[in-house]
């Protein structure tokens, strides 16, 4: 049996239009102007050779047999979106990589280079959530958690992909206004913490051998991002963690005006639940992150 079918376009501007009864409000659903919407019935009517709505002053009104063809292919398109939606949500599933990531690392680090990942792999489509909260906190199952470690826990697979220390940063222009020759020099300068962090500080000048120094100001922030762009902005010197600010020093918007001492640092690292460890994707986010770190 051969099928007769309306323009589908056509139909779906009529669906929405009948079940809505307004052209307007059926453009909006759409995503189109109440033009189109006008002239996708204009087209289903000369298709049908009948009259499917009444028009007066600007209201529309479904005719007799319009309305009772809308009331037996209404629920076809309900069909079609439930039976979408479901096929819509396997094929996503399969194709999603859930990562949970902090929003520091995830801002300054992460998604500078997520690019190349999706450039290699077009058809693995990334799903990104900012957590600063251990692991045995997550309310959500994903497929890779980035935490600083290596640490153990039951379940997981860890993997160490990227290494860091950390020493004052701050911005050339900073120096330029009020020089660094030695550590003791920050006396002259603007402090910048962050409140998760408020031991960075106090070790590095335990470190430097002046534990003592007071500085001209202390600014706190209560995001490392935060902490980071202020020193990009000149506001003060932060202390920047070696692989987080790698592209800033490169560019030049940040300078380390003392190599050394440099504090340790936890490293970055992969968490997999055990029974993801051979996943497809799974194999290649965690490769493709420690060949990154080992190039940062």
């Amino acid at each position: 049996m051969k099928l007769v079918l309306p323009p589908l376009n056509a139909l779906r501007a009529f669906e929405a239009a009948g079940r809505l009864g307004s052209f307007k409000e059926a453009a909006a659903e759409l995503h189109v102007t109440p033009g189109a919407v006008s002239q996708q019935v204009r087209l289903l009517e000369a298709w049908l050779g009948a009259p499917l709505f009444e028009r007066r002053n600007r209201q529309v009104t479904l005719t007799p047999a319009a309305k009772a063809w809308l009331e037996e292919i209404g629920p076809l398109f309900e069909k079609i979106s439930q039976a979408t939606a479901r096929y819509g949500v396997i094929e996503a599933v399969s194709r999603t990589l859930s990562v949970s990531a902090p929003a520091t690392f995830t801002l300054r680090w992460l998604v500078p280079r997520l690019a190349k990942f999706r450039a290699g792999h077009p058809d693995f489509e990334v799903k990104v959530e900012t957590s600063n909260g251990p692991l045995e906190s997550l309310k959500e199952d994903h497929d890779v958690v980035i935490r600083g470690g290596p640490d153990t826990f039951y379940g997981y697979s860890m993997r160490p992909f990227l290494s860091e220390d950390r020493l004052p940063v701050c911005s050339p222009d900073l120096l330029k206004r009020v020089p660094l020759r030695e550590p003791g020099d920050l006396r002259q300068h603007t402090l910048l913490h962050t409140s998760s962090l408020p031991r960075l500080w106090p070790d590095w000048l335990a470190s430097a051998r002046i534990p003592n120094l007071r500085p001209a100001a202390t600014l706190t922030f209560d995001h490392f991002y935060l902490t980071l762009q202020a020193a990009i902005d000149g506001i003060g010197i932060a202390m920047g963690p070696t692989a987080l600010v790698a592209d800033d020093l490169a560019a030049g918007r940040l300078v380390a005006p003392f190599a050394s001492p440099r504090l340790p640092s936890r490293s970055y690292c992969t968490y997999v639940p055990d029974e993801k460890v051979d996943d497809e994707r799974v194999v290649l986010f965690r490769s493709w992150l420690e060949r990154e770190g080992m190039s940062s």
